[in-house]
């Protein structure tokens, strides 16, 4: 059977881990000349399969694939794009077979969270409707730690490390004012549905009175009145309140307490910032001064400071996505399995696409303490070993380096498509 060339690429937000992915699918695919063809990266994500704009990955170095793996952002360009559904938008997915037999590609490898793994799920199932073969495979990445089967999501515990030290070096500048300044600190992180960055920030204390004072989770209803309670009992038991707000956040009608009012384009709820939304209440209730602040894309760009298991779990999954194509595998997601804690243990298996697209994995109950501000020992055991190790990447004077490719793309073949 003649050999077939191969397509990756990145969607959703990006990680300062999910280049580590794409280094390895791109060294593993290059030591099985014998089964791979050219590997073809998606300018932009499924958008570069649409519009037909693919990155030949053949003529970058081994130096530069290497370096893939401590450059943090997308390298090959990501997007914010969901295919339809193949019923009302058959036009989408016979353009994707028609480029993909346009350049002879039979592996698809889509390097993404929730929406990404719908993506390669449906990709799977136009390519049996049309009768092309194509062996669609998921490599999974997200910083809100919400697939479900993999223990944990390749991006995550980068962003833990991140969240835990910045809460407390934000604790220490605090504590350190708090006799005549900001009584109040509040550190807004990602997390639409599921609290697992804002869990993070509770590594930051080891002993009681310790901070975060307070986590606040979108997975319990949040009570304004118990909140600004805890908040005031802090500051007078302490000097100082340090809260950990997952931007998800929201009332037990499911209202999102910083609802912006519009949508983005995978049609989720665009939020408008909790952490002001929060301060405010505190001024309004309690009349302490306070500071706030988003980490937004600093904490999943952060690839200074990025997990070792991170880095290698990331790679691990771009290795074995590469590794489940040799062995024919389709329609399935490498997984990341814990063994144990203490060591830490983790091997991979397959995970059925079908069984991860479009599920989300929020936080277990008995990962939230009995009040609902904050974790538990279980918790914790659960996220330690995820921040463990510094992976540094190279660094001259004084700044991390970091490569941004140049693409070289295929020759176009096909008329020119609008997604």
């Amino acid at each position: 059977m003649a050999k077939k060339n191969a397509f990756y690429a990145q969607s959703g937000g990006v990680t300062a881990v999910i280049n580590a992915s794409a280094c390895g699918v791109i060294e593993t695919l290059r030591q099985h000349p014998e089964a791979f063809g050219t590997l073809y990266a998606g300018h932009n994500g499924i958008l570069g399969a649409l519009t037909e704009e693919l990155i030949d990955t053949s003529v970058l170095s081994e130096a530069q694939v290497a370096a893939l793996k401590h450059t943090p952002g997308g390298a090959f360009g990501s997007c914010r794009y969901k295919l339809k559904d193949i019923e009302t938008h058959q036009a989408q997915y016979e353009r994707l077979i028609e480029v993909f037999r346009a350049h002879d590609i039979g592996y698809f490898f889509y390097n993404g969270g929730g929406d990404s793994a719908d993506t390669c799920l449906k990709v799977a199932q136009i390519s049996e409707k049309m009768g092309y073969p194509i062996q669609a495979i998921h490599i999974p990445k997200t910083v809100d730690n919400d697939l479900p089967i993999t223990d944990n999501c390749p991006g995550f515990g980068s962003v833990a490390k991140y969240i835990a030290i910045s809460t407390r070096e934000a604790a220490l500048d605090i504590a350190s004012m708090c006799a005549t300044s900001t009584k109040v600190f509040i550190l807004e992180v990602m997390g639409r549905h599921a609290g697992w960055i804002a869990a993070a920030g509770g590594l930051a204390g080891q002993e009681e009175g310790d901070a975060p004072h307070l986590i606040i989770f979108p997975e319990v209803p949040f009570e304004r009145e118990k909140v600004m309670a805890r908040v005031d009992e802090c500051v007078k038991n302490y000097g100082y309140c340090v809260i950990v707000v997952s931007e998800g956040a929201r009332y037990a009608d499911g209202t999102f307490l910083a609802d912006a009012g519009t949508t983005d384009a995978f049609g989720h709820k665009q939020l408008g910032g909790v952490a002001p939304t929060l301060a405010g209440m505190v001024k309004q209730d309690l009349g302490y001064k306070y500071h706030w602040a988003v980490a937004d894309y600093l904490q999943r760009a952060a690839r200074h400071i990025a997990s070792a298991t991170d880095v290698e779990q990331a790679y691990a999954v771009g290795q074995a996505g590469v590794e489940l194509a040799l062995e024919g595998k389709h329609s399935v997601m490498p997984a990341i399995i814990r063994e144990s804690n203490h060591p830490y243990r983790w091997h991979i298996e397959q995970a059925s696409l079908a069984d991860v697209a479009n599920v989300e994995k929020f936080m277990p109950r008995d990962f939230i303490s009995m009040d609902g501000l904050n974790i538990t020992d279980t918790c914790r055991a659960y996220l330690e070993p995820l921040i463990q190790g510094e992976d540094l990447p190279p660094f001259s004077k004084g700044l991390p380096q970091y490569i941004q490719l140049e693409y070289t793309f295929a020759p176009r073949l096909l008329a020119e498509f609008t997604p």
